[in-house]
């Protein structure tokens, strides 16, 4: 069982670099997108007899066939880090490189792969309302977001191993 003691719990710092670190390739394969569909992107024009124009925006086939792959790289990639790797290892690779994991409550071992998932689905709860479920590891006891209190998991540090002291 986990302690209780507040300075057991990874910090809300930890916990939100670690997020940063774990949306980079998604932020960059859709920034790669967007610049692509930018470059490659047509312009429809009608002018009105009145002497008005509109024009429109259509994408390129490559932005679309781009579009799909990204989507498919996006999903694949996040179901991968938060589901099969937090779920069995207990880190994203963000938690991984800050050095913590997520772990059960009750079991202080990693929540296994459809946990993890489902996890990261209730984290909608700490949108509602204004994202305050995401400040509450600021004020609580153990650092939980309200995700965590659903789901029963907890943030804690790795302990580093006997072999990679220094």
């Amino acid at each position: 069982m986990v302690s209780s003691s507040r300075n057991v719990y990874s910090s809300w710092t930890v916990r939100a670099v670690a997020w940063f670190i774990d949306v980079v390739p998604v932020v960059i394969a859709w920034t790669l997108w967007e610049i692509v569909a930018l470059g490659t992107a047509g312009r429809d024009c009608v002018s009105f007899d009145g002497g008005g124009l509109s024009c429109s925006a259509t994408s390129s086939r490559a932005a679309d066939m781009l579009l799909g792959a990204v989507a498919v790289l996006t999903v694949g990639y996040l179901v991968w880090n938060f589901g099969v790797r937090q779920g069995t290892h207990g880190s994203s690779i963000g938690k991984s490189l800050m050095k913590f994991k997520v772990v059960g409550e009750r079991t202080s071992q990693p929540i296994g792969v459809g946990r993890s998932v489902l996890r990261q689905l209730v984290h909608v709860i700490d949108a509602v309302p204004c994202f305050a479920g995401y400040a509450l590891p600021l004020v609580d006891t153990r650092r939980q977001t309200l995700a965590d209190k659903v789901m029963s998991t907890v943030c804690v540090p790795v302990a580093p191993q006997a072999g990679n002291r220094r």
